[in-house]
């Protein structure tokens, strides 16, 4: 049952389409709208979470900004598949690389996503759930990526509930199991998707590098991850 607008989205029913790309700044979101998409509306400037809607090579495609951390995009996205009717989200974000082989630029499709966050926990599983992509937009990105002839690496990520964090060299432990990189709303997109029936994907750039004294600029970030924008647009 539709209960749109919400406090956080002013949308109507009908203003988003059935696939949403979900940077988390909103200005990436404008960016991406007044770049690549064709007589773009905008449809939300609640909390200047800037969404728009309009159409990529004749087919209809939302973009909206998630901003920062699972219970952000927890908020946004729960709201899109249940509210919107949203059957896709694709977040396309930025991340920092823990592996040697993976550098500024590089793009990174996240097939799961290991957390540290207890997010999965409202749904009393008992166990550990997996937050894992849709295989079918995994499967699509990858192809779209070789069309393109971007190259990416997929694999494990890591959503982290913690930027600036205490504890020293934490980040070891994961790169020892082979983590690409980290980031910080993947798993929670991904266990609303589970939950709601819908399918997910995200998509990084990398913006730095936890092993590396290497680091994009805040304007870098939000104007030239064109590579994963437009691999996010063909699937």
């Amino acid at each position: 049952m539709s209960m749109a607008p919400t406090p956080h989205n002013g949308a109507k029913p009908g203003d988003i389409a059935k696939k949403v790309l979900m940077p988390g700044d909103p200005l990436r979101a404008k960016y991406i709208a007044e770049t690549y998409l064709e007589d773009p509306v905008c449809f939300n400037t609640v909390r200047n979470m800037f969404g728009f809607t309009g159409k990529y090579k004749g087919k209809e495609v939302s973009v909206m900004g998630g901003g920062m951390g699972m219970p952000s995009i927890g908020i946004y996205s729960h709201e899109l598949y249940h509210f919107y009717d949203v059957d896709q989200i694709i977040r396309i974000g930025s991340a920092g690389a823990m592996q040697d082989d993976v550098n500024l630029m590089d793009v990174v499709i996240g097939m799961g996503a290991c957390t540290n966050s207890n997010y999965a926990h409202q749904y009393q599983l008992p166990g550990t759930f997996a937050p894992i992509a849709s295989y079918n937009l995994l499967s699509r990105a990858v192809e779209a990526a070789g069309e393109l002839g971007i190259p990416v690496h997929v694999g494990n990520i890591l959503s982290s509930d913690i930027f600036y964090n205490d504890t020293p060299n934490v980040s070891d432990v994961w790169r020892k199991m082979g983590v690409l990189c980290t980031e910080m709303e993947a798993a929670a997109l991904y266990c609303n998707a589970a939950r709601a029936g819908k399918e997910a994907l995200c998509i990084l750039t990398i913006s730095d590098h936890l092993y590396r004294d290497e680091a994009l600029s805040a304007e870098d970030r939000q104007l030239s991850f064109n590579n994963m924008m437009k691999i996010a647009l063909e699937i």
